[in-house]
């Protein structure tokens, strides 16, 4: 692999954050004295990854030489970085990306039959960018009727963005949460197809409007999905608890997004009285 796969401002910045987060403690180091600020030493990370503090130093300010992927390995380990952060250290490196033909918004006919089975449970499809592409009725209760708005506009990262700061929406702290998690989840994307058009301009569309946004991008957090319990305070359906559970789709970089109720819970029966309604 040559150098001309590494991006060298991109991965001095994730570098840096990723040293800012961990104390001495959690990687087995003595506190010491009073730290003007938070996080480790660059000669920490380097005495911990094995390398020159000088080489190290270079790396995050973006002059370093293509790191080997044993160096990538030892920065891996040293910073503690979990699964997704340690693939897309690599792929800012040029490194063990493997080869794809990048997202794809086309929707499968098993997809399609999938949705429009799941009866009593709201789903809906998205691409690796988050534009929705498929769902299935219950879902319009939450996301809208999407066949009625422009296909440009159907994209949830977009949407969670353009609401104002002073909405009580924000005030939530498992919206935050799960917004975070999202903007992670976009950033493994972004490392994983970075010649994408639609990503990238997601991207640089939401550093331009949205302060938040541009915080949450610049701390580098990167995490595949996970699932999180949502609670919402719907205007029509009332109180409403469920596991927001995202599936990926390996093959096409999609995910199936299902809202999932605890069995036999007041949100299940709500759910199974819209679908009788609509099935009746």
């Amino acid at each position: 692999m040559t150098s001309s796969g590494l991006r060298r401002d991109e991965l001095a910045a994730f570098l840096r954050t990723r040293r800012a987060r961990l104390s001495p403690a959690e990687v087995g180091l003595p506190e010491g004295e009073r730290r003007r600020t938070p996080g480790l030493r660059r000669q920490e990370v380097a005495q911990l990854a094995g390398m020159s503090i000088d080489y190290y130093i270079r790396l995050e300010q973006g002059r370093g030489p293509h790191p080997s992927r044993q160096v990538l390995a030892s920065m891996a380990r040293a910073l503690m970085l979990s699964r997704d952060e340690r693939e897309y250290l690599f792929r800012l490196a040029g490194e063990n990306a493997p080869p794809t033909r990048g997202p794809s918004r086309e929707v499968s006919p098993g997809l399609r039959h999938l949705l429009d089975a799941m009866t009593d449970t709201p789903a809906y499809l998205v691409d690796a960018a988050y534009h929705v592409l498929a769902w299935n009725h219950l879902a319009t209760q939450f996301v809208g009727d999407l066949a009625a708005v422009p296909d440009a506009d159907r994209n949830m990262i977009r949407w969670t963005f353009r609401q104002p700061m002073t909405s009580g929406h924000w005030n939530d702290a498992e919206v935050r949460r799960f917004v975070s998690s999202t903007v992670a989840d976009l950033r493994a994307a972004y490392g994983r197809f970075p010649d994408d058009p639609a990503i990238r301009e997601l991207v640089t569309e939401l550093l331009g409007t949205s302060p938040w946004f541009a915080r949450l991008w610049a701390e580098h957090d990167v995490e595949e999905r996970r699932p999180v319990v949502k609670r919402v305070s719907h205007p029509e359906l009332g109180p409403l608890e469920f596991e927001c559970r995202v599936l990926l789709v390996p093959e096409t970089e999609q995910r199936l997004i299902v809202y999932v109720p605890e069995p036999d819970s007041a949100t299940q029966a709500v759910f199974r009285r819209i679908a009788e309604r609509v099935g009746s």
